[in-house]
C-alpha cells in the first residue's frame, strides 16, 4: 500500500519494472523512443530518472536542466527517503486514480507527481537554508503546473493529487500520509497574520474539487471534505462535511476514504440529496 517503506532492492526493482515497461513502449511507439531514453533508460536508478524528468521539467534558458538535475541528485544522495516516498506517490495513484494503468505513464505523464516531487525537492531545500533556490522551484511550479506550494509546507507520502491543477498550499500547512485532493484546493490562510496560520490535515483526508481549508485548523484523520466547501473551523476526525460554511451531514464510509475517492457519506437520510440527517445539520464548521 501506500505507506509502505521500501528499502533499496525494493526501489531497485520497482525502477527495473519501469524500464522493462519503457522497451516495450519505445518499441511501439518510435516518436516516444528519444524521449523514453533519456529519462528512463539512460538512468543508471531511479534516482536518476527523476533527476532528470524533474529537471526537464523546470528547467529555463537560465538555470539549465544540467544543473537542476544536479541538485536533484544532491537531495537524493543526502535524503534517501524522497525516493521512497515518490514511490508512495505513484502508487497511489495506481491504486485510486481508474484512469491510471501503468506506473511509468503515471511518472512520465501525470502532473501531480511531477507537482509533489518537485515540491519535495524545493522542500530539501528550504529544510537546508538553500531558500532563493528553493523560492525558484517553488514559482516555476506555479508557472509550469498551476499549483503553488510553498517549500516550508510538511507534507507526507502515498498523495494523490488529482489532476493537479489550481492547488496552493500554504507555509505552515502539514498534510500526513495517504491523503486525496483534487483540483481547485486551497489550505490557505484567513489573512494578513503571521505564524502559524495553515491548515493540518489528517491521515486518509479526501478534500474535493475546489474545497477552501482556511486558516490554522486541524481536519481530523478520514474525513472528507465536500466539493466548492469552506472551511473555518476544525473538522473531527471520520465527518463529512460540505458547503459554504462547511457543515457536518455524516460519516464517510470507511475509515480512509481518501483510498476509494469515495465522496459520498453514511447519514440518516444519506439516499436523499439535502437531506442531512436532522442532529447535525446545524453543526456549522
Amino acid at each position: 500500500m501506500q505507506d509502505t517503506n521500501y528499502n533499496q532492492k525494493e526501489i531497485d526493482t520497482f525502477f527495473c519494472t519501469i524500464k522493462e515497461h519503457a522497451i516495450s513502449i519505445c518499441e511501439k511507439e518510435k516518436t516516444l523512443a528519444p524521449f523514453l531514453r533519456r529519462i528512463i533508460l539512460e538512468s543508471k536508478g531511479f534516482d536518476e530518472s527523476l533527476s532528470r524528468l524533474i529537471a526537464s521539467k523546470i528547467a529555463t534558458e537560465e538555470v539549465s536542466a544540467y544543473s537542476l538535475y544536479e541538485v536533484c541528485m544532491e537531495a537524493y544522495n543526502d535524503a534517501k527517503y524522497l525516493l521512497n516516498y515518490a514511490i508512495c506517490d505513484i502508487n497511489a495513484v495506481l491504486t485510486r486514480d481508474p484512469a491510471s494503468t501503468s506506473s511509468l505513464s503515471i511518472l512520465l505523464f501525470l502532473k501531480g507527481p511531477h507537482v509533489l516531487e518537485t515540491y519535495r525537492i524545493s522542500h530539501w531545500l528550504w529544510q537546508n537554508q538553500r531558500f532563493h533556490l528553493s523560492y525558484f522551484l517553488q514559482s516555476r511550479l506555479s508557472e509550469v503546473y498551476a499549483v503553488d506550494i510553498h517549500p516550508a509546507a510538511v507534507i507526507g507520502k502515498g498523495l494523490m493529487l488529482d489532476h493537479a491543477t489550481n492547488i496552493v498550499i500554504g507555509e505552515t500547512a502539514v498534510i500526513e500520509d495517504t491523503v486525496s485532493l483534487l483540483h481547485g484546493v486551497t489550505l490557505g490562510g484567513t489573512g494578513k497574520e503571521q505564524g502559524n496560520r495553515h491548515p493540518k490535515i489528517g491521515r486518509g483526508v479526501m478534500i474535493g474539487a475546489g474545497a477552501k481549508i482556511l486558516g490554522n485548523i486541524r481536519i481530523g484523520e478520514g474525513a472528507v471534505v465536500g466539493a466548492g466547501s469552506v472551511v473555518l473551523k476544525d473538522v473531527p476526525p471520520h465527518t463529512t462535511v460540505v458547503g459554504v460554511p462547511a457543515r457536518v451531514i455524516g460519516k464517510p464510509k470507511i475509515d480512509m476514504p481518501s483510498l476509494t475517492m469515495d465522496q459520498t457519506f453514511n447519514g440518516c437520510n444519506s439516499d436523499k440529496i439535502g437531506t442531512p440527517c436532522p442532529a447535525i445539520a446545524s453543526q456549522t464548521i
